[in-house]
């Protein structure tokens, strides 16, 4: 059976990890990006021929982008990962009211349009999962992040409700919910920032993006995790 998946946020630190790891596995991949060509240029070159069925380039901080985006999908897939990485630092009376839109469309009405017009395809077929990387502060909350923990609680809520409308149909979909991992999007912490969060973890390190790919990997794969569905899978370090 095809392993065709579709990544949101492909040219980010954890998308090109589950990017990378999936090929791995013998998929084909369908990869999403906004801004930065030259990761996914790179990934592109680096994977074996016909493995990247097709490349869309969309903004997904607006209703308008979101549309383009499905007009531009052709291939229908029978895996996706949403894995877009937009967050914002600051005080909740600091934050713009066009930020809070961007956030929302980003990580909850993309999530909920994708996946509407890529359902039920999967569903005829009787084959689909579907991984959100949500994050920790969905469920512990983040000062200076509040709009970030707040979509990623509606995430959350998402998979939890979607999983059991379509459980019946041998569809899955999970969230994994990462602590502090090595990203892009912390590159803006200075090193004392990073430290500082370091100390907090049990683990004493941050995670790597290949470790989260894993994870998705293994929830990916039907032999192994058929029976996890609706789930939000920590992956913090004992953070």
């Amino acid at each position: 059976m095809k392993k065709h998946c579709l990544i949101l946020g492909a040219s980010g630190s954890i998308g090109s990890a589950i990017a990378i790891r999936l090929v791995k596995e013998g998929y084909t991949l369908s990869l999403h990006f906004n801004q930065d060509h030259q990761s996914i240029r790179k990934m592109v070159q680096a994977f074996p021929d016909e493995v990247v069925l097709e490349v869309i380039q969309a903004d997904l901080s607006n209703q308008e982008g979101i549309e383009t985006f499905l007009e531009k999908l052709t291939i229908s897939p029978t895996h996706i990962a949403f894995a877009s990485g937009q967050a914002h630092y600051g005080l909740l009376q600091d934050t713009p009211t066009d930020m809070m839109d961007s956030l929302y469309h980003v990580h909850v009405k993309a999530m909920w349009m994708i996946t509407q017009a890529c359902l039920p395809s999967m569903i005829e077929q009787r084959n689909g999962n579907i991984i959100v990387i949500s994050s920790i502060w969905a469920e512990m909350g983040a000062s200076f992040e509040v709009i970030y923990s707040s979509v990623k609680g509606a995430q959350n809520s998402f998979v939890k409700a979607v999983a059991q409308e379509i459980a019946g149909t041998t569809i899955r979909i999970n969230a994994v919910s990462p602590g502090f991992i090595d990203t892009k999007m912390n590159q803006q912490l200075t090193e004392v920032e990073k430290q500082a969060v370091i100390d907090n973890i049990p683990a004493n390190r941050a995670g790597k993006p290949e470790e989260v790919a894993e994870l998705v990997c293994f929830l990916f794969d039907d032999q192994k995790s058929s029976y996890i569905n609706g789930e939000n899978i920590k992956i913090s370090g004992g953070w």
